[in-house]
């Protein structure tokens, strides 16, 4: 219990301070970039005159120094306090935890699909390495992880929707339906369809990878001989005892794919219409609204830190091997 409570603390306090690099590093590249917030808010107002230009930044702390602005806010977020949008007048955190099941929807779905299919396809491979199945199944996976996400998406509204018409895009729900709540949920699957396979395809790609070498190596090792040779059947070898240890590889990936899964979010709810964080994040750069931009990027690399956490508990769980003090 104590190496396991230093543990945590050590790797609490790494992710303190990853957070507070992450949040001054951001908010410093904010500052930097061209264009004026203020000049932004005043024409939104139709208003450009220099007096209504000072309050706008006298209001949201934009004429105060560089660094009082920074200590400023990496206190207000020591108290969860990320800021007030400038665009919408709204607390930021309150705006993006009402996106946030949107988002979570959507990467879940997708992290879900790649690592179902993509399991299973590299163990299908992995027990037929030869088979033209598996060669087929090889050559979709690198096609998969070269086509680019945004290009992936567009093609399946253009195939799916514009020229099949089974399934709908745009948007989480059909506004017009009228309906109750087995309707509405089968809706908003049928919508979530398309944008959670679209980001989810490359991920498919690289676990199908993952897990075929892995469990191509753990079906070579001495146990699942001695497995074999005691007469037990082929499908107790290969998914109770080989797979237990060849998915471990492709835990490790998804929980470090957190991040990319919701950088590839952005494009996705964008192309989509998806109300989630991304789509609110990429609304937030033309409007040039630092607060939001600034607090969903903070907000993220929580998320991811947790993520990578929680990956280590899922080793443990799968692997009960490695142990709080060990090498891994």
């Amino acid at each position: 219990m104590i190496a396991l409570a230093r543990s945590i603390g050590i790797r609490l306090g790494q992710a303190i301070g990853l957070l507070l690099a992450v949040v001054v590093i951001v908010f410093l590249m904010i500052q930097i970039a061209p264009g004026d917030a203020a000049l932004y808010l005043a024409g939104e107002q139709g208003v450009g005159d220099a007096e209504f230009l000072a309050k706008i930044r006298a209001d949201y702390g934009l004429d105060q120094p560089l660094l009082v602005q920074l200590g400023t806010y990496v206190g207000n977020v020591a108290q969860l306090d990320l800021g007030e949008s400038t665009y919408f007048s709204q607390p930021v955190l309150g705006l993006i935890l009402d996106r946030l099941v949107a988002t979570a929807l959507l990467a879940g779905a997708a992290l879900l699909f790649s690592v179902t299919i993509g399991v299973a396809l590299g163990v299908f491979t992995a027990r037929r390495p030869e088979s033209p199945a598996s060669h087929g199944v090889t050559v979709m996976s690198l096609v998969g992880f070269a086509t680019p996400v945004f290009w992936l998406a567009l093609m399946f509204i253009v195939v799916f929707a514009a020229k099949w018409g089974i399934l709908p895009v745009g948007g989480i729900e059909d506004v017009r339906y009228e309906g109750g709540w087995f309707g509405e949920t089968i809706d908003m699957l049928q919508h979530l369809v398309l944008p959670a396979i679209s980001l989810g395809i490359i991920y498919l790609a690289i676990y199908s990878r993952l897990a075929r070498a892995s469990m191509l190596e753990v079906l070579e090792s001495d146990y699942i001989r001695t497995a074999r040779a005691k007469g037990a059947h082929e499908r107790v070898v290969v998914y109770k005892h080989a797979l237990r240890n060849g998915i471990i590889p492709v835990v490790t990936a998804a929980g470090l794919q957190i991040g990319n899964l919701l950088s590839g979010a952005l494009l996705v709810e964008f192309v989509f219409a998806w109300p989630g964080i991304g789509r609110l994040m990429i609304t937030s750069i033309f409007r040039r609204d630092s607060p939001m931009v600034v607090g969903i990027v903070i907000f993220s690399a929580a998320m991811v830190i947790i993520a990578n956490l929680l990956t280590d508990l899922v080793y443990r769980l799968i692997d009960p091997r490695i142990r709080v003090g060990g090498s891994r």
